[in-house]
């Protein structure tokens, strides 16, 4: 008998940051559990060897892009969005930004873009998509926090605040659409091998001193986020909200 708890099949997912990395494996992932994907980037043309693998899966692949840093372009995102699927199923706020530099020294500029990519473009979406989750009475939002949800870090104040506030809406928007049966939760990853963490794999006392304190002896792939995004999409956890889950290795228990 088909196990159809993790099925996707006639779900849409947006899914944004989807050009590479973490974004582009949680849009794949999805779609090799039976969903199209509606995948978002900054640019125009960003997402399409993301398009290329959905394709190779059966399911459908869509391209739309925006500046997540733009309140108005996050809006016509969300817009462009509905008109492609008059109901997104699932949302994936993956899109992201880090700013390293001292708090003594840090740029007001720098802090407000990472909030708005990081925080401000979350929310937006989700607000934008609820209605008509609430409407049929039925989704699922998935925010990417951080270890940096629950500690401060070094030279990243911004992303820290944004990190945090990430934790925090995720579960005051559980709290508000919990009734209308819409999940809102949230992975925090450990540390991965993603763009933003490069210049922490290039520091070589900094990477050995990350490796020995995660339990499983390395970093993370983006693939293996994978099935924390299918299980928070899918009806096997329906009965899960406000719940920030850590994929770390076992960092946090360290």
């Amino acid at each position: 008998m088909e196990n159809l708890l993790f099925n996707l099949s006639g779900k849409t997912a947006l899914v944004t940051g989807a050009s590479r990395g973490l974004g582009q494996k949680i849009a794949l992932g999805l779609a090799q559990n039976g969903a199209n994907v509606i995948c978002s980037s900054s640019r125009s043309g960003g997402c399409s060897q993301t398009l290329e693998l959905i394709n190779q899966t059966g399911q459908q692949g869509f391209e739309i892009s925006a500046d997540l840093a733009d309140s108005n372009s996050v809006t016509q995102l969300a817009e462009q969005a509905l008109a492609i699927a008059s109901k997104v199923d699932i949302l994936i706020n993956v899109g992201g930004t880090i700013f390293r530099s001292p708090a003594v020294d840090y740029p007001l500029d720098e802090w407000h873009k990472v909030m708005a990519v990081n925080l401000d473009a979350s929310f937006i979406l989700a607000q934008k998509l609820a209605p008509e989750m609430i409407k049929t009475g039925s989704g699922k939002i998935v925010n990417i926090a951080s270890m940096l949800s629950y500690s401060g870090g070094i030279t990243v104040p911004a992303y820290t605040a944004s990190k945090h506030a990430i934790a925090g809406v995720t579960k005051a928007l559980a709290n508000e659409w919990g009734s209308h049966n819409i999940q809102v939760n949230a992975i925090a990853p450990g540390y991965f091998r993603t763009d933003n963490t490069q210049a922490l794999q290039d520091d070589p006392i900094r990477n050995k001193e990350i490796e020995n304190r995660i339990p499983a002896g390395r970093w993370g792939n983006p693939e293996d986020l994978v099935g924390a995004a299918v299980f928070l999409s899918s009806k096997a956890s329906d009965y899960v909200n406000g719940h920030i889950l850590a994929v770390d290795g076992g960092w946090l228990a360290r």
